[in-house]
């Protein structure tokens, strides 16, 4: 390409020839197409830029040579932030992030255009001194500092959430052999002080249980912090293998003293080698007001937890009690939200939506039969881990 020629104006702009402004800014927009060429012939060698295609590559980076050339013709400081549209290089910082650019590979896609830009400038005979060369890079700096300042604040954000993830993970992993010490040390406790007559196994097991309510304070702490920060961002789940004997068993435990001395017995039937893939923390909830429900309507008689395997790896949990049922007119609303009954008018009709909302977020269902003066059984699904067939 020939090189364009205008002639020189004699009017300055604070004793800069404005000539050379508006010559470079005619030629980065007649040019535009080839000077992305031989930038990206350039950044194709940086190893994180050789898969993508051309309009992932490009970007914003066409668009900042219009800001440029509208900075040239701008040609005074105050006008240059004006001339600049700040939310490209915001976004062109995301989307390097998305790229898996690092930090050097996004300073040096811009300084590369740069010389792109100087290059084009001495081939057409300008000159890159005084004004256009300070505004060509305060230009590329500012570009840089706002795809910078976007990109780091990105990987910060993602640093955060994998260590977030991390500590779930390991709270998540941690509570089931917490669980199965506790009901170990609970049984113990109520068997052995018969046997012991100095009363020094009594002391250890108490010590024992102080050190597993501990341990359990502080991953309850983890897991409500990671909840909340789920309540923020949108309820995510945390799917884990885990045995659900013990699982389960651990939760009537904790539940045994709401169904009376002796009155209702909750008994787990569930299978000791099931294993679950499932959020522990949404599955707690959901037993838990399954559970809690079945006491509250079966003043005397027997709650049973049970769960089967199927041929598709799903798993499906029940919860059945002998109690006073349902009216059939009801159950049809039993997982609406608000919904309650005369038995129970202080109640906030929750429970039953927490069970239907944490169950549809695994990729499950709920249901319930019930007769009136009979019982009832809620049932509801565990999907298979993905890949995983019984």
């Amino acid at each position: 390409m020939a090189p364009l020629t205008c002639r020189r104006s004699s009017v300055t702009l604070s004793g800069e020839p404005i000539s050379d402004l508006i010559q470079l800014a005619a030629l980065l927009m007649q040019t535009s197409q080839e000077i992305m060429l031989r930038w990206r012939t350039q950044i194709r060698a940086l190893p994180s830029a050789r898969h993508l295609d051309v309009p992932t590559l490009n970007d914003h980076i066409p668009g900042l040579l219009g800001e440029l050339a509208d900075a040239l013709k701008a040609g005074s400081h105050e006008s240059i932030p004006e001339a600049l549209g700040s939310s490209s290089p915001m976004a062109h910082g995301l989307q390097r992030v998305q790229d898996d650019f690092d930090i050097e590979e996004v300073v040096a896609e811009y300084n590369v255009l740069r010389g792109c830009v100087h290059d084009l400038a001495v081939e057409h005979g300008i000159t890159l001194q005084g004004r256009p060369f300070h505004i060509i890079n305060r230009v590329f700096d500012r570009a840089i500092g706002l795809a910078l300042q976007t990109y780091a604040s990105q990987r910060a954000l993602e640093v955060r959430r994998r260590r977030e993830d991390y500590l779930a993970f390991v709270a998540h992993d941690l509570r089931t052999p917490l669980n199965a010490i506790a009901l170990v040390g609970r049984v113990l406790e109520k068997t052995v002080p018969e046997l012991d007559t100095s009363g020094r196994t009594a002391q250890m097991l108490k010590a024992l249980r102080r050190s597993v309510l501990q341990l359990e304070s502080l991953v309850s702490k983890v897991l409500d912090e990671n909840s909340n920060l789920q309540a923020e961002n949108g309820l995510c789940l945390e799917r884990r293998g885990f045995d659900l004997w013990p699982f389960v068993e651990a939760l009537i435990q904790d539940l045994n003293p709401l169904a009376g001395t002796g009155s209702t017995s909750l008994i787990n039937r569930v299978p000791e080698d099931l294993v679950v893939w499932a959020d522990a923390n949404l599955l707690r909830r959901i037993l838990q007001n399954l559970i809690a429900n079945a006491i509250r309507y079966t003043p005397r008689g027997s709650i049973i937890v049970d769960a089967a395997l199927d041929s598709d790896g799903v798993v499906e949990c029940s919860v059945a009690d002998n109690g006073i049922g349902i009216p059939q007119a009801a159950i049809e609303r039993v997982f609406d939200k608000g919904e309650t009954d005369a038995l129970s008018p202080s109640g906030m009709g929750l429970g039953l939506a927490i069970v239907k909302t944490f169950t549809e977020a695994h990729g499950g269902t709920v249901s319930v039969e019930s007769t009136e003066g009979s019982g009832s059984i809620f049932r509801f699904t565990l999907p298979a881990k993905p890949g995983v067939i019984a």
